[in-house]
């Protein structure tokens, strides 16, 4: 692709999985159709069985821009919703954007000019996140700093740079469909192994800072839990699905889960010495949780510890419970990468 003058500009189909969307739909939609890039642009949302009204504001949308489009995704599992959005586009460059992600107004005409410059198959950039209130500015600060995540340059920022995976990503859809699409096995975590299996055959993954989508974090203690744990759970069917794939920055929780336990557990039982494990930990995350908070209001600077606590710690309780079970149920699910110019159709179940 060339994107050096307008009329070269490849058409962009935008994919969308969506289930109990309709706080943040409407302004995500708003987002992709607004965007500066002259090429002709498509919109697909997929559907899961929403019990808000995120199937009448996607009416809605449709009613007011034909570039608007849904189809069903009956399971409501995000994996199979991209699948279906990729078989109902058209346009030979695929951006995934959820439902609650807000890109910026550039976001895919920069995409485009990477994916020509860098010959990448897929490239992503920066999950940036943003609260609408004091928790979710304390959870978004917590999700952006290397104590509530590591490293991980698609939160925190970083240098472009090949990658192992980025976050949503912008697609050449002749790659998309070589693959076969996501592999619905796989509830959480799918985007990895869609980029395990493109750099298998080959392909570059490119992460790049000018990217940048906007993100919304979970609007209470609970559903946060919840979204981390998942994440815990299918980090571990990861590192047992690619046994080179674990590193210090995924047993970290896991680690601090454990101390914290039983620290407890002998300080209540044996000796009130060892309650300076958890102690240590909070006090850990007090003061981690100050330079995160900077700039914030008083009352999203308090919540930043009870936002990293409940990350850590459930995320950590997922990867320790997640069944190997599960593991092998995807594991025997795995698709090898295809080299060859075959171009097996999406699973949709």
């Amino acid at each position: 692709m060339n994107a050096a003058t307008p009329t070269a500009l490849p058409a962009v189909s935008v994919i969308m999985p969506v289930l109990n969307e309709e706080r943040h739909l409407r302004n995500s939609v708003r987002h992709i159709l607004e965007q500066d890039y002259p090429g002709a642009l498509e919109v697909v949302i997929a559907l899961g069985p929403s019990v808000d009204r995120t199937d009448a504001i996607a009416a809605e949308l449709v009613a007011e821009d034909s570039r608007v489009h849904t189809v069903p995704n009956p399971t409501g599992r995000t994996p199979a919703a991209l699948n279906a959005a990729i078989k109902a586009s058209r346009h030979p460059v695929v951006v995934r954007v959820d439902g609650h992600g807000m890109l910026s107004p550039n976001y895919i005409a920069t995409a485009v000019r990477l994916l020509d410059e860098t010959g990448a198959a897929n490239v992503g950039g920066i999950m940036h996140a943003e609260g609408e209130n004091d928790w979710e500015r304390a959870v978004a600060a917590a999700m952006t700093s290397k104590i509530g995540v590591g490293n991980a340059a698609f939160h925190t920022g970083g240098s472009a740079a090949p990658a192992d995976t980025v976050y949503l990503g912008v697609f050449r859809r002749e790659v998309l469909e070589r693959q076969g699409g996501y592999n619905v096995e796989f509830i959480r975590a799918q985007d990895w192994e869609l980029n395990y299996r493109i750099r298998e055959a080959g392909h570059l993954i490119w992460f790049s800072p000018e990217l940048r989508v906007s993100y919304r974090p979970r609007p209470s203690v609970r559903t946060l839990a919840k979204q981390y744990k998942d994440y815990g759970r299918w980090r571990r069917v990861v590192t047992r699905y690619h046994r080179g794939s674990v590193n210090l920055r995924y047993l970290a929780a896991p680690a601090a889960l454990l101390a914290n336990a039983v620290g407890i557990v002998v300080g209540a039982a044996l000796t009130p010495w060892a309650l300076l494990v958890p102690a240590a930990y909070a006090v850990g995350i007090t003061v981690g949780s100050l330079p995160a908070g900077r700039g914030l209001p008083a009352g999203a600077r308090l919540r930043v510890p009870l936002a990293l606590a409940t990350m850590h710690m459930c995320w950590g309780y997922g990867f320790l419970t997640s069944p190997r079970s599960l593991a092998r149920r995807v594991i025997a699910s795995r698709r090898p990468a295809v080299t060859g110019a075959e171009h097996p159709q999406p699973a949709d179940v």
